[in-house]
């Protein structure tokens, strides 16, 4: 049984990831000046509601709804679970989102039936395969993996490869994920260091890009269309963003100001900042005009992750 306090942290992490998506919204692939104003406007290059998010929750709730129904959701490596979470990425396909990834476009274009299918086809694209476009949706699996570790990362990995075959994105998918179940859980942002401590195969790459994101400015990471450089940005504005109640609003102005893929930034870091400071940090005005695929609400978010972690492992 989760506490309190967890339940609020728990409440945090798909409404923080749609927080950050929604106010990136506006702004994505602009870099907004020291002086412009960031609020949940709406806009942007798509003409976003005010409050509507985008592809990035849109594609976690795909996720968190195939987990959710499965009942073997929570096998590692369970098979029902990723054909469940590929056929929720066709549906959301086939209603023509107008933002969507030329990576995840590529793989999805196909329609693939199954996971193993939809793998191997991203595993057979040509070229950089290392974009962003599964980091951004991984939150919701560490909801349903909150007492299994080791079947989060197995997890959050196979779900990355269904779009993303680049190695760096399967870790970045593991070890945000991990950063998150840990938040939750303990309330700090130890986990991702800890994960890293675990593992020095990991640790001698990632150890490295997190400490240059700790050190560095936006502009040090600016290729944040690429997961390495994404999780940078997230992790710069958390990390360089005072860790008090009002961290979570701060950072994901930070990732805004941050420019470039804004949207994504924002929601990767506000999975990892709700599951740190919890629902009742979300500014209530945010919560109250978030919406988007499949005609959801912050209500439903909220509904679905009591699902979730009322299943978790």
């Amino acid at each position: 049984m989760l506490t309190t306090d967890q339940v609020d942290r728990a409440e945090g992490v798909l409404l923080g990831t749609a927080a950050g998506d929604a106010l990136g919204a506006g702004y994505e692939f602009g870099y907004p000046t020291a002086d412009q104003e960031i609020a949940m406007i709406g806009g942007g290059p798509f003409d976003w509601a005010p409050g509507e998010w985008t592809d990035d929750t849109s594609m976690a709730l795909c996720v968190a709804d195939a987990l959710a129904a499965e009942s073997d959701a929570l096998a590692t490596g369970s098979v029902g679970a990723l054909n469940a979470v590929a056929a929720n990425f066709v549906t959301w396909y086939d209603t023509r989102p107008p933002d969507i990834g030329n990576q995840t476009r590529s793989v999805l274009s196909h329609r693939d039936s199954s996971a193993d299918a939809m793998t191997r086809r991203a595993a057979g694209l040509s070229g950089r395969t290392g974009g962003n476009g599964s980091l951004m949706r991984t939150a919701p699996v560490s909801l349903a993996f909150l007492h299994d570790e080791r079947g989060l990362v197995d997890a959050a990995t196979s779900i990355s490869a269904l779009t993303h075959s680049d190695p760096q994105a399967g870790e970045a998918c593991a070890l945000w994920s991990v950063a998150i179940r840990h938040a939750v859980l303990h309330g700090t942002y130890d986990g991702l260091r800890l994960a890293l401590s675990a593992d020095p195969a990991l640790s001698h790459t990632w150890s490295p890009l997190l400490d240059a994101a700790e050190a560095g400015t936006p502009a040090d990471f600016a290729n944040n269309g690429w997961v390495v450089h994404a999780l940078q940005t997230a992790w710069w504005a958390i990390a360089t963003t005072e860790e008090d109640e009002r961290q979570l609003p701060h950072a994901l102005e930070k990732c805004v100001r941050a420019g470039g893929d804004t949207d994504t930034t924002a929601a990767i870091a506000g999975g990892l900042l709700g599951a740190r400071w919890g629902r009742s940090a979300i500014p209530p005005e945010w919560i109250d005009v978030l919406h988007g695929y499949p005609g959801r609400r912050a209500a439903d978010l909220i509904s679905l992750t009591h699902t979730l972690t009322d299943g978790a492992s």
